[in-house]
């Protein structure tokens, strides 16, 4: 593995709480915008983002859907269970049956037997059931039977779950959060975190872009849990990446394909990861790699050896094996952990928001601009902007720091 030791003391900083956004403002584009580039650091609103992004740049958002994950049963003796819905095991859309990877609270209280709730419905209330199945590290194999074949599982959670807000924001979900703890233009059903730098977008805001002939698509990265999961290791190496599921359409690559001479934008770090995993799969295609019915893009992937493939041949390769094999979508897993060091292939530019210490998100920050992200950081705490996932925004430019 080719990647320097990474001192993840070199990636804290002092957030003091009040600092942290509990809860949305009232309009969505009324949060504040950090604009960091070769012209140092502007502050300004996010409305005004389109003047800031050059014409004809191309805007690449991720369209899932956060599915109210969070499960509250209560056993026969009164102890609260909690159910958190990481992941089907057999893909969406089940009716009747439906088993999933699942981190349980108060485990230890709930040790045999199906746990039961009553959930109210438009066509009236159903029984859903839930068994414990074996462990799946620090998860657990959970099945769920429920006695209607009107609504499939995600439909049941829809009536039955909570909106799965960040633990760092330590309050339990309120009526607004199903509205605003989503993106616009959500929808595919997923995750269970937003990419919350799309939480800022407004229609409004969707149309002023396309009025400076900037251009909109959309993948889909389904966010996991472990995206709130910091660095504990002193050498950020010795991190274990969360899996996430990645779908790719053709239309898609083929529009990074026509752009990648101009100026392509992530918005937010899943854009972002997804892009540069898209790049690898790529690669790996060129390089003789089958991708298979769903492909894999390892944690440390893009550091296991140089390659000079350029982005252009390997979005085309992926091209080919589509057509090669009739289809429209790819779907995979990809866990590639961006840090400093990496050499960035596809964006040139980057909409976020402020990131935990510590955090594998800031590590992608900081390959993104290199040191300039604790001027930034220092910048938006200096001037009380508000931090985390309904915190204010950034709009970074890349700096290259080096090659992976």
């Amino acid at each position: 593995m080719n990647v320097p030791s990474i001192d993840i003391a070199d990636f804290d900083y002092g957030l003091p709480d009040e600092k942290i956004a509990r809860f949305p403002l009232g309009q969505r584009d009324q949060s504040r915008l950090l604009v960091a580039g070769d012209h140092g650091i502007t502050e300004t609103g996010f409305a005004e983002l389109p003047d800031f992004l050059p014409e004809r740049s191309l805007l690449i958002f991720n369209d899932t859907r956060v599915i109210r994950a969070r499960l509250v049963f209560y056993k026969t003796a009164g102890a609260r269970i909690e159910v958190f819905c990481l992941q089907p095991l057999g893909g969406y859309g089940q009716y009747r049956k439906s088993t999933w990877k699942c981190l349980i609270g108060n485990a230890k209280k709930w040790k045999s037997g199906p746990l039961k709730m009553t959930v109210p419905t438009p066509e009236g209330d159903i029984l859903l059931q839930a068994s414990r199945g074996q462990s799946l590290g620090e998860a657990h194999q959970v099945s769920f039977e429920w006695d209607s074949p009107v609504f499939s599982f995600e439909q049941v959670l829809e009536f039955a779950g909570k909106i799965p807000l960040p633990p760092y924001l330590n309050r339990e979900p309120v009526e607004s959060d199903t509205l605003r703890y989503q993106t616009i233009y959500a929808r595919n059903n997923g995750s269970v975190a937003a990419p919350t730098a799309g939480l800022h977008f407004t229609p409004a805001i969707l149309e002023s872009l396309e009025s400076r002939g900037c251009a909109i698509d959309y993948l889909t990265l389904h966010v996991g849990a472990g995206t709130f999961r910091p660095v504990s290791a002193s050498d950020a190496r010795e991190h274990l990446m969360h899996e996430e599921e990645l779908i790719v359409r053709k239309e898609l690559l083929m529009r990074l394909l026509g752009n990648l001479n101009g100026n392509i934008t992530a918005v937010g770090t899943t854009s972002m990861r997804s892009l540069e995993s898209i790049y690898w799969l790529g690669a790996g295609i060129v390089n003789g790699k089958e991708p298979g019915n769903i492909f894999r893009i390892q944690q440390w992937e893009p550091y296991s050896g140089e390659t000079r493939i350029p982005p252009a041949e390997a979005l085309q390769a992926i091209l080919d094996y589509m057509s090669h094999r009739g289809v429209a979508t790819l779907r995979g897993f990809t866990g590639i952990m961006i840090v400093p060091g990496y050499r960035f292939r596809i964006c040139k530019a980057l909409v976020t928001n402020f990131h935990q210490p510590k955090s594998t998100l800031l590590l992608l920050v900081a390959a993104f601009i290199g040191q300039e992200w604790k001027k930034a950081y220092d910048f938006a705490l200096e001037k009380n902007f508000r931090f985390l996932s309904y915190g204010d925004s950034c709009l970074f430019f890349r700096k290259e720091v080096g090659a992976s």
